[in-house]
């Protein structure tokens, strides 16, 4: 009995023995993996690689091996299936997977199906690929991984998003039908634009976004809970930005699934029913259709119809939504006042998109609100991170959308801004110091006057309206210390101009339209117009007069005179002809003008003006808006800065650091101690005279600059170029043949030295001309400021001499 009672459990060991000796989880460069049932599996024998039939079709798939062995969770070949079973998996001694078959037309010679498309080894000893226990299949360590390519499902332990460093962008695409692998059309992926989040896509039309992560979950995912079967983060830092789930018990078999009519479920593998249990589903309803209701507008799937305003909001087209048409949205019941406005909390809510937002970590839920007060064009604040009592920052700019009610225990917080009058008794108050306030400057303003007009006699004001309408001259003069400020009259102008036709047109700014124009002596000028609409005013107007009658340099643009007539306000200028620096530079069919000694030439000649800006005038003067579009080039390539409507001016006896509340220039120019602090200086212009540098060497744009395979800006970019010693890949394929490389990698890193984060470490302008004329030996520069941060996006608010342009400006004031 008991020999037969051994025998009764060895044999069935037996049987057993010639399917572990035959089981392998690797293959090798003399080990392949032939399509004839050589399967290769995972060490704790839950997963599987080899060929599998759908449809008639053979593919190369991992899928599950010991539960629901017709569960597949990842297949090589999902576009270019197999006819027959030729199939075999090699792996060369480079480390590179090749899928190959027969080739019908040339025996000799396999047909590549399918190759991994990885970064490969280079120089490797005896490759092999292994399939994990967690069912990943990797080459060497790491070296090619297939969770780096999801298909239609998502792994514990796969990281879902984007590798910044090897550019490799993790994201799920469905399944054309439930037995056919190839892509479908839903595609599940991260938005890296504004603060990451998840969308889904069908054919580029997006139909779902998780919202933002805000520390606990997506904002958009209030089923995403903590529980017993697994944890998840959300990691976002310099290197990475991925979701990522992990099991918390290994006996659980669980899968994210994005299925081909677009559902993103989660299930858990059930033993008493022997199947998966769909375990939470990511799209609720209706409500979680992207952007259903249009902007402003809030979709409760409580009501019916679904789809409302938010406070303070009435709908667009009122008959449009009694039809069920929601997409127009809303728009604000009362007009905002900027600087009287206020911030009404709405509690519960799926947060709106965030593609356009700023976002900043350090700051507290306070802080936020001043920042968002301080900027007109900001609508809506809250914390980035929900825990502990909340913290973070996120800043909206425009409108408002894909906003949805959840609970207020599932949803967030959301501060809109609000007219004073929408805002009940606290903002009474806040309307009466908003009254009250600027009728006190008016009135300490007026006796100042009086005072000073006492104490200089009967001498006019700046610009005397009352001395301009007696002028009927082609132009009259005024006095200014020693200094002529000629006056046009408007007859003039419009002959110059020809009425301002629009043929005349130079370009368009923050300012208004600049137009070419030719005197009755043949002069030509260009006449910048102030128009009625813009955010700029006669603060401006005075300021950037005020400022070049004081200044004289052949790297400034000369004011040539102005014409102040009823609404009309103009400046006339030297008219250059060659336009503006950023239309020959970003153009790839006119850049070729600009070889490197021309624009060796431009950057002395913009470095020479500043010096005498920052030291060699008068008076201090920071430009505070130093950009491509604001240097001119004369018929000889030479520089001349203009546009001095944002410039502040100093005696020679201030600080040099000043703080303001009017934040004004142009984003992927403005140091970041000023965009976020209101903190400037000579170094802010330095910053960005730094960016025109590496904008120079490069022909593109830091702002709209984005690697594909790492993703940064252009500061990044150069950053990343220079620590790894290739700084001359930066340069412009333009001007390869006129290259002095010792001097255009001294200018890199003179331009990163510019764009450092800490102004204190930046040089200043006289020591950038001394560099640019000498070969001193310069220090390393340390990390850029904004080279990996996401910005603000606001409407334009800067002026711009010769041409309209895309580039983003932001304004923080008091009021407009």
């Amino acid at each position: 009995m008991e020999i037969s009672s051994m025998l009764s459990v060895l044999i069935p060991f037996f049987f057993l023995i010639p399917s572990i000796i035959n089981a392998r989880d690797s293959i090798t460069p003399t080990q392949p993996l032939k399509d004839s049932n050589q399967n290769i599996i995972s060490l704790n024998g839950q997963f599987e690689l080899g060929f599998f039939n759908l449809s008639n079709r053979r593919y190369l798939a991992i899928k599950y091996r010991n539960i629901a062995p017709d569960s597949i969770i990842w297949v090589a070949n999902r576009n270019s299936p197999l006819n027959d079973t030729s199939g075999i998996l090699t792996i060369t001694s480079q480390g590179t997977l090749l899928l190959t078959a027969n080739n019908t037309k040339n025996t000799s010679s396999p047909k590549l199906i399918w190759r991994a498309n990885g970064p490969n080894p280079t120089g490797s000893i005896n490759p092999i690929a292994r399939l994990l226990d967690n069912g990943n299949l990797v080459v060497g360590d790491y070296l090619w991984q297939s969770f780096d390519y999801p298909g239609n499902t998502l792994m514990p332990t796969m990281k879902f998003g984007w590798n910044i460093e090897t550019g490799v962008d993790r994201s799920m695409s469905s399944w054309k039908s439930d037995d056919d692998p190839s892509e479908g059309q839903y595609h599940f992926k991260f938005d890296h634009s504004g603060y990451p989040q998840m969308f889904l896509k069908s054919q580029n039309v997006t139909v779902y976004r998780t919202g933002p992560w805000n520390g606990v979950r997506f904002s958009g995912a209030p089923n995403l809970k903590q529980n017993s079967f697994y944890t998840f983060d959300f990691i976002i830092n310099e290197k990475e930005v991925y979701y990522q789930y992990n099991l918390t018990d290994l006996k659980v078999s669980t899968r994210m699934l994005l299925r081909t009519n677009g559902n993103i479920d989660r299930f858990i593998w059930n033993d008493k029913v022997n199947g998966w249990i769909q375990y939470l589903t990511t799209q609720l309803d209706s409500c979680d259709r992207f952007n259903l209701c249009g902007p402003y507008a809030i979709c409760n799937i409580n009501n019916s119809p679904v789809c409302g305003c938010l406070d303070g909001f009435k709908p667009k087209d009122p008959n449009a939504w009694e039809t069920a048409y929601w997409n127009d949205g809303c728009v604000r019941s009362v007009k905002l006042e900027c600087n009287s406005d206020g911030f009404k909390k709405v509690s519960g809510l799926k947060l709106p998109d965030t593609r356009k937002v700023y976002y900043n970590k350090s700051l507290n839920l306070k802080e936020c609100e001043k920042l968002c007060h301080k900027n007109c064009s900001c609508t809506a604040f809250t914390n980035s991170d929900i825990r502990n009592g909340g913290s973070g920052c996120f800043l909206w700019f425009g409108e408002l959308i894909d906003t949805r009610y959840y609970s207020k225990q599932d949803g967030q917080d959301l501060y809109v801004r609000m007219a004073a009058s929408q805002l009940g008794s606290h903002s009474t108050t806040r309307k009466l110091v908003s009254i009250l306030v600027p009728v006190l400057i008016f009135i300490t303003g007026s006796i100042f006057i009086f005072v000073w007009l006492k104490r200089k006699g009967k001498r006019e004001d700046f610009f005397p309206e009352q001395e301009l309408s007696r002028s009927h001259m082609s132009a009259s003069h005024t006095q200014d210390n020693d200094l002529e400020l000629p006056f046009f009259d408007i007859l003039t102008m419009n002959k110059a101009t020809d009425n301002f036709s629009s043929k005349n047109e130079l370009g368009k700014g923050g300012f208004g339209i600049v137009y070419k124009g030719i005197l009755s002596d043949g002069q030509e000028i260009a006449v910048k117009r102030l128009s009625k609409h813009s955010n700029q005013g006669v603060q401006e107007f005075k300021n950037e007069a005020s400022c070049m009658i004081k200044l004289q340099h052949r790297n400034l643009v000369r004011l040539l005179g102005c014409c102040i007539h009823e609404e009309e306000k103009l400046l006339v200028y030297e008219y250059m002809p060659n336009t503006s620096l950023d239309l020959l530079l970003f153009d790839k069919t006119k850049n070729c003008q600009l070889d490197w000694p021309i624009r060796f030439n431009i950057i002395n000649g913009i470095a020479r003006g500043l010096v005498y800006l920052h030291h060699d005038s008068r008076l201090r003067i920071i430009h505070r808006d130093l950009k491509t579009s604001n240097i001119l080039l004369d018929n000889d390539f030479n520089p001349k800065i203009s546009d001095f409507g944002m410039a502040r001016i100093f005696g020679g006896s201030e600080a040099d650091l000043e703080n303001t509340k009017r934040i004004v220039g142009t984003y992927g120019y403005m140091a970041p101690e000023y965009a976020i602090d209101g903190h400037f200086s000579t170094k802010s212009d330095v910053f960005s005279f730094g960016v025109l540098l590496l904008e120079i060497v490069s022909g593109k744009k830091n702002r709209e600059f984005s690697h594909p395979t790492h993703g940064l800006n252009l500061l990044g970019h150069a950053w990343k170029l220079y620590n790894e010693e290739r700084s001359m890949e930066l340069l412009d394929s333009s001007v390869e043949e006129s290259a002095n490389v010792p001097e255009i990698m001294r200018v890199i890193q003179m331009g990163l030295l510019c764009v450092q984060k800490s102004p204190e470490k930046r040089p200043s302008m006289s020591m950038v001309v001394l560099m640019l004329g000498s070969t001193i030996s310069l220090p390393n520069p340390n990390e850029p400021g904004f080279f990996i941060e996401r910005e603000i996006d606001c409407p334009s608010s800067s002026s711009n001499f010769n041409k309209s342009i895309n580039e983003i400006t932001i304004t923080f004031m008091d009021g407009r």
